[in-house]
């Protein structure tokens, strides 16, 4: 289905109206941090729950609430006033791979940028460049680990200089820098433009991208979000993201 590019746009930009609404957040992990309020709570929220956001997305949501649960429902407050015993109880947290001690490390590790980086929007936006996050993102993962961890926890972050499409981290800067006056997306990042985002390349969205012409690498990998970035920004070069709404939606809902 190859369209020409003002076809293409309108029929994506209509895709983008049915799906970026309130009820998309009834199905989807962003369910999560829209619970809270305060800035810090919502955006440990959505990253918590956005690293756990593969496989199952029911089983996905129900996990992240869990984890939710386990930090008392006030998590930047756990983050930053637990002390070690309130750690015991999330040993018997687990989500696929990702397990107590992942969840342990997570916790000290938030704790360390919060309370020597200024915080997760401080620690992306100042390696946001060029029109583009995923230096952030891979630098992110170097200053998240620099407290001791468990090495096998490493693998729950991303790194874009070594190939990965870093699918949950792009979507969980999508939820904090996108302000889409939808109630969807938060835009609570004033500090990274929305220009510089790129969309959470997954399965589906790589499978409807190709169907469209906008994707012909056939890995989901970081060259395939280069490609797939840089004609999402010929069709919008302010909000490109803003087709994530789009490509999940036929992809998901209408098994495009």
């Amino acid at each position: 289905m190859i369209l020409k590019q003002f076809e293409l746009k309108e029929f994506l930009d209509e895709k983008v109206e049915l799906y970026n609404n309130p009820n998309f957040i009834e199905s989807d992990p962003i369910q999560i941090p829209h619970q809270f309020n305060l800035k810090e709570d919502i955006e440990i929220a959505g990253f918590l729950a956005s690293v756990i956001a593969w496989g199952n997305r029911k089983m996905i949501i129900k996990n992240a609430q869990k984890m939710m649960e386990l930090m008392g429902n006030t998590p930047y407050d756990f983050v930053m006033s637990h002390e070690e015993h309130h750690l015991e109880n999330l040993q018997s947290f687990v989500h696929r791979t990702f397990n107590g001690q992942d969840f342990i490390s997570f916790i000290k590790g938030l704790q360390n940028i919060y309370t020597n980086h200024n915080g997760l929007e401080n620690v992306f936006s100042i390696n946001t460049a060029n029109n583009s996050t995923q230096k952030a993102i891979s630098e992110f993962k170097t200053t998240f680990f620099e407290i001791p961890h468990l090495q096998r926890t490493q693998k729950h972050l991303p790194n874009p200089n070594i190939g990965s499409a870093a699918k949950r981290i792009n979507m969980y800067l999508r939820w904090m820098c996108r302000q889409d006056n939808k109630g969807v997306d938060f835009g609570i990042w004033k500090t990274i433009p929305t220009s510089a985002l790129s969309c959470p390349l997954d399965v589906h969205s790589g499978n409807v991208a190709r169907k469209l012409g906008l994707l012909i690498r056939k890995q989901n990998d970081a060259k395939a979000l280069l490609e797939l970035d840089t004609n999402l920004r010929k069709l919008d070069p302010n909000d490109p993201v803003k087709y994530d709404f789009a490509l999940f939606g036929l992809g998901v809902f209408e098994g495009f």
